[in-house]
């Protein structure tokens, strides 16, 4: 039905309560006393019979008038105009200025993506927003790992595979309905996939959802027997079974070499022992079928193992500061028998094994970790844009936009540097990127990691109070600034990863370098 502003004025009263909420009508009489504010809210002269769209934004989100117990207020809308506020279409892009990357933004060009990269950016955000925000949202809150379904349909579109980046794996694969070829899947592809991700803001409900694959099965596709990796791989591509890493431990967390946990020769294997050190703080570990572990030998040097789960293994969660939905846990190896084919490697050279696996690790970790600092960059501009203090836009306080120049500074350099870096990716193999990445990739996510701490303590300051309230408008920076500190110190902490890559560089040093 239409109505005129006029008619919806006359309902102004206890028990007939119009309002106008973006040009729609809602009948809230009977709503009122159920008001979470109180019904002196709705009832006061700004609100009732009147345009509300204004009050009602400065305190909800947009996705509340979605909820279907306030969608059966709904009964008209107002005559000749128009709807002019309203959810962007799933798959496409924010109108937000530097809420997306440049090369998204028309106009904009980019030497790096290819018209197979737009193509695939766009069915991506459609499928991670339609299939997996939705349970994202439900678990991050729950804490349990994510459903079976959205594996199931990770699985038919192959994203399981293609989060592992380029290579065999996808031969024979439709990768995304077919979108792109597996020969013309690059780091890009995968880029994408990491950015769009990230925008889901459920961050331990992100790791659940196959971190612990994504760094717990290369080790298998490179260094695997063909009979193991073919088997392993297909269980775990298929969404059938999970694998994850285990190579952190108490007394060894960015030291990998130090790691304490045993192997010893037997007949047709090995038996593996956590004591005196056990596995912790292991990603997806709690619900993982098989576990990729470096252990010490008995000659003194370190053997990576594929342990499948079995007796003698246990899984203990282990509360993080985000959600359980990760499966973050404390693995316990109690005289553990691993069959002698799965070694992954040679025997005492496994730190090459799990070293080598680092540098992808930390590329996903910086490729999601700057989406989600971009994400969080959106919130603060649409924020900043609609509260109003001392009457006036929060965008009109010098500070405030000097807070939103040091977002869009960090995140697009950040962006440059990483998009830099892929593109060395896609011309470099394995060895190559082992022996000339390593320092770059751990200055940049250094350098990543620390720009999203600074851009999470700016965007709490711009949303005040509702930044620190896990509900509400800043829900989502809430989430953010309570969860960013994994991507910190997974892959390598900050300070360990700066040194590294001045170590790397020193490596390099000419000898005739004089001043």
């Amino acid at each position: 039905m239409q109505f005129s502003r006029e008619e919806v004025a006359r309902h102004n009263t206890a028990g007939d309560l119009w309002v106008i909420l973006n040009s729609e009508v809602y009948d809230l009489s009977k709503f009122a006393k159920f008001h979470p504010g109180g019904s002196i809210v709705l009832l006061s002269e700004e609100v009732a019979g009147r345009d509300a769209t204004e009050a009602f934004y400065s305190l909800h989100r947009h996705e509340v008038l979605e909820k279907n117990q306030y969608m059966r207020f709904k009964i008209g809308v107002i005559q000749g105009e128009e709807v002019n506020i309203f959810k962007r279409k799933s798959g496409s892009l924010s109108q937000v200025p530097y809420a997306e990357p440049t090369w998204l933004v028309p106009g904009f060009h980019s030497p790096y993506y290819k018209e197979s990269h737009k193509r695939f950016q766009v069915a991506v955000r459609g499928f991670v927003e339609e299939v997996i925000y939705p349970d994202a949202q439900a678990r991050e809150e729950d804490g349990n790992p994510p459903s079976q379904h959205v594996i199931d349909e990770m699985a038919k579109m192959n994203l399981i595979a293609m989060r592992l980046g380029p290579g065999p794996h996808l031969r024979g694969r439709v990768l995304m309905g077919g979108i792109v070829e597996p020969a013309e899947f690059d780091n890009f592809h995968e880029l994408i996939i990491a950015q769009e991700l990230a925008r889901i803001h459920a961050r331990g409900y992100s790791d659940g959802l196959g971190g612990g694959t994504c760094i717990g099965l290369p080790p298998v596709l490179n260094f695997g027997k063909k009979e193991l990796r073919e088997r392993v791989a297909e269980e775990v591509l298929s969404g059938k079974k999970y694998i994850c890493l285990a190579v952190t431990e108490a007394f060894a967390g960015s030291d990998v070499a130090g790691v304490k946990c045993r192997a010893s020769r037997v007949v047709n294997g090995w038996v593996v022992n956590g004591t005196p050190s056990n596995q912790k703080w292991i990603t997806n570990g709690t619900f993982a079928d098989y576990f990729t572990v470096a252990c010490r030998t008995d000659k003194g040097g370190l053997v990576a193992l594929l342990v499948p789960r079995g007796p003698g293994i246990s899984t203990t969660l282990i509360k993080t500061s985000y959600s359980t939905a990760a499966g973050t846990s404390f693995i316990q190896f109690d005289n553990v028998f691993v069959p002698a084919n799965h070694v992954l490697g040679r025997e005492n050279h496994g730190l090459q094994v799990i070293l080598s696996n680092f540098n992808h690790e930390r590329w996903g970790l910086t490729s999601g970790s700057i989406g989600g600092q971009r994400a969080i960059l959106e919130e603060c501009l649409k924020w900043a844009a609609l509260r109003k203090v001392f009457g006036k836009p929060l965008t009109s306080q010098p500070v405030v936009r000097a807070k939103l120049a040091g977002m869009i500074a960090r995140v697009e350099s950040c962006q440059n540097w990483l998009e830099s870096v892929t593109y060395q990716m896609t011309k470099m193999n394995y060895e190559q990127q082992a022996l000339n990445l390593a320092g770059q990739l751990a200055f940049l996510k250094m350098y990543s990691t620390r720009a999203a701490q600074e851009t999470a303590a700016d965007a709490v300051q711009i949303f005040g109070g509702r930044g620190i309230t896990r509900t509400g408008m800043g829900r989502l920076v809430e989430h953010y600034h309570r969860t960013l500190l994994i991507d910190a110190v997974g892959g390598g902490a900050e300070d360990v990863l700066g040194d590294l890559g001045v170590r790397q560089a020193l490596r390099k040093m000419p000898d005739s370098a004089r001043l």
